[in-house]
């Protein structure tokens, strides 16, 4: 989420043409509303600048979500109730701010935000949380087509681009510029907020599921939100990665088995125990490299038949494979 502090105004007591405003939310709301019904504030939702997860919205970016916004309901914590439901954006605009510079020392941009709150009982309480300071962060929750690195300029999940966010090469700080805008869902008053100036929900609607930036969401403070599309393209990688590790765990233990009879077959003198207790400790590789070793010096002491095939499972115990009377001269 990214998240910024809100900026007070009082459309009774506003300078601006009190008309115009008043045209702009009458035309969200069924009955005819008076300066008198509602209580406006200001809102600043995101900007250019490099945030805490080392990403930031283009300029253009910000121009596109100024009308995705447009009309677009306040709610508390992101949480999509109707009873959570308070405010709306009726008028919303880009602007920059004289001698402010972002972190990669471009002009700095925000997206700013009027909205509206009906003056009701009910809502008295939140308009004077407002007022004292206690409502006072805003995150938003919007999703964006492409996520560019500031080094080599790929996609950030293309296996073109090996650069990790928040990094710095060559001088260059990597982060991910967020570009062609989607949908903005919504904006929220947070009680704490995920982040002190920024974050952003991320969208993984597009192309395959980047895995670099769900990981690196899941280590941060932020909070990511799904739509019902993106759940299932996750639950379904996740299984695919369940299938493969499950493999992986029959190739391995496989691997295990041929390490130690053609480490007993070369005659190495270690006996079988402690063999079980040197290959449980090696990973994939330095299996492969000791089963080659082990392999050419077997072939060198006899020849090797083999008679009988036989296959394993997962659910194999590597100390059910056994030592010498699981192979056949």
């Amino acid at each position: 989420m990214k998240t910024y502090n809100t900026e007070k105004t009082f459309i009774v007591k506003s300078t601006e043409n009190i008309a115009d405003d008043m045209k702009l939310i009458n035309g969200y709301s069924r009955k005819e509303l008076s300066p008198d019904d509602v209580y406006t504030f200001s809102v600043m939702l995101c900007d250019n600048d490099v945030d805490r997860d080392c990403e930031r919205f283009a300029v253009e970016s910000l121009f596109s979500l100024q009308e995705l916004f447009l009309g677009k309901t306040g709610i508390f914590d992101h949480n999509p109730k109707a009873e959570n439901q308070l405010a709306r954006i009726y008028k919303t605009w880009v602007e920059s701010v004289d001698d402010k510079v972002t972190v990669s020392g471009d002009q700095y941009f925000r997206l700013m935000a009027k909205a509206y709150i009906p003056i009701t009982e009910a809502s008295r309480e939140i308009i004077s949380r407002i007022d004292t300071g206690i409502l006072k962060e805003v995150s938003v929750g919007c999703s964006v087509g492409s996520t560019v690195c500031s080094v080599c300029g790929e996609e950030h999940s293309s296996p073109k681009c090996s650069h990790r966010k928040g990094e710095v090469y060559d001088g260059t700080l990597c982060y991910g510029t967020l570009l062609n805008p989607i949908d903005a869902y919504e904006w929220s008053f947070v009680a704490v907020p995920a982040q002190r100036n920024a974050g952003v929900v991320k969208s993984f609607l597009k192309g395959e599921i980047d895995t670099e930036n769900i990981i690196s969401c899941l280590k941060s403070s932020g909070e990511i939100t799904l739509n019902t599309d993106e759940k299932t393209r996750l639950i379904d990688y996740i299984s695919t990665l369940e299938k493969q590790a499950s493999d992986g765990r029959t190739y391995r233990k496989n691997l295990m088995k041929d390490v130690k009879k053609f480490a007993l077959l070369s005659k190495c003198g270690i006996s079988g125990n402690t063999l079980d207790s040197i290959i449980k400790a090696l990973n994939i590789d330095e299996l492969c490299e000791l089963k080659k070793i082990y392999e050419e010096n077997a072939a060198k002491c006899l020849p090797i038949v083999q008679v009988k095939p036989q296959t394993y499972s997962a659910d194999d115990s590597f100390d059910s494979l056994g030592g010498n009377e699981e192979f056949t001269l």
